[in-house]
C-alpha cells in the first residue's frame, strides 16, 4: 500500500471521530464544534496531501483512484447530513448533492467497460474544495444564519455546474 493511500485511509478513519464531535456539539458554538472543525480541517488537508504525494512520487494506484473520491464524499456528506439533521441545511440540497454523486459515479461505471476513463474535472475539484472551505466556515460560525445560506448556495451552484459539465463532456458514453 502506498503512502498516499495510507493518508487517504487516515481521512476515512477521521470521519467517525468527526461525527461523534458533531453530535456532541448539538449544532452549537462550543468546544465540541471546535473539535469537529479541527478534525474536519485535518481530514480535508489529507485530501490535498495524498494527491500531491501520489503525483510527486508516482504513487497513483487503482486503490487510490477509488478510495480518494469516496473519502471526500463521505467526509463532506457527513457534515451536510449533520447540518440537515439540525434543520440548517435543506434536505433538497442534500438530495441534489447525492443525486449528482450517484449520477457521476454511474456515468463512470458505464464508461469504464467501454475503455473510457472519466477523470476528475477541474469543476469537480473546485466543488470539493469550495464545499470543504464552506463547511469549515459554517462549523466555525454555526449560529450565524447567513453563513449557512451562503454555504448552501455555493454547494448547490458548484454541484450543479460540475454535474452538468461531467455529463456535457461525456454524454456520448451513454449512447455507444
Amino acid at each position: 500500500m502506498t503512502t498516499a493511500s495510507k493518508i487517504t485511509l487516515i481521512r476515512v478513519a477521521l470521519i467517525p471521530a468527526y461525527m461523534i464531535l458533531m453530535y456532541l456539539s448539538q449544532g452549537g458554538a462550543n468546544i465540541y464544534m471546535w473539535g469537529a472543525l479541527a478534525v474536519f480541517i485535518v481530514a480535508s488537508v489529507t485530501d490535498f496531501a495524498d494527491g500531491y504525494i501520489a503525483r510527486k512520487y508516482n504513487q497513483v494506484s487503482d486503490f487510490g483512484k477509488f478510495l480518494d473520491p469516496l473519502a471526500d464524499k463521505l467526509l463532506t456528506l457527513a457534515a451536510m447530513c449533520m447540518f440537515c439533521e439540525w434543520g440548517t441545511f435543506p434536505a433538497w440540497a442534500l438530495m441534489l448533492v447525492l443525486t449528482r454523486e450517484f449520477a457521476v459515479s454511474g456515468l463512470r461505471m458505464v464508461a469504464g467497460p467501454k475503455g473510457k476513463v472519466i477523470a476528475a474535472g477541474w469543476s469537480g475539484k473546485v466543488k470539493t474544495a469550495s464545499t470543504m472551505v464552506g463547511l469549515c466556515a459554517w462549523m466555525a460560525f454555526p449560529t450565524i444564519p447567513w453563513i449557512g445560506v451562503a454555504v448552501t448556495a455555493v454547494i448547490v451552484i458548484t454541484t450543479l455546474y460540475s454535474g452538468v459539465e461531467y455529463f456535457a463532456k461525456n454524454w456520448n458514453c451513454l449512447w455507444d
